[in-house]
């Protein structure tokens, strides 16, 4: 194809800015909205949340629950009867996970395993 047999659209053209100026169009532009500044954020936040200081509410949170175990602690791991029941023995805490809805979950390692499980707070118990 070359560029006679090709069929042009028969769109009109767009007028000018300069036309569309002495015609007597004139566009408005939107206002400028100014961008607020955001609080600057203290340990000791005035912002109430609920009746409650932000300070408050995470020295509440922090106080509820927290993990039981430590990282390096030596806990005794009860699997369940679903899973493996060869599994339970002695294993070493190796990292604290987020809570999984009811209990925290934790990562532990027995020395005589090449890999690393992820564990329930409610199946393990301090090691005696």
């Amino acid at each position: 194809m070359n560029k006679r047999s090709v069929k042009k659209s028969s769109r009109p053209a767009k007028a000018s800015r300069r036309a569309a100026v002495r015609k007597g169009v004139v566009r408005k532009s939107q206002p400028q909205q100014t961008a607020r500044k955001p609080e600057p954020a203290t340990a000791i936040s005035m912002t109430a949340i609920g009746g409650a200081t932000v300070a408050q509410v995470v020295t509440r949170s922090s106080a509820i629950r927290s993990h039981k175990f430590h990282v390096g602690q030596t806990v005794f791991y009860t699997s369940s009867p679903v899973s493996r029941p060869g599994a339970s023995g002695s294993y070493k805490v190796v990292r604290l996970l987020p809570s999984d809805g009811d209990d925290y979950q934790y990562r532990i390692k027995n020395p005589g395993e090449a890999f690393e499980r992820v564990a329930k707070e409610s199946q393990l118990e301090l090691e005696h």
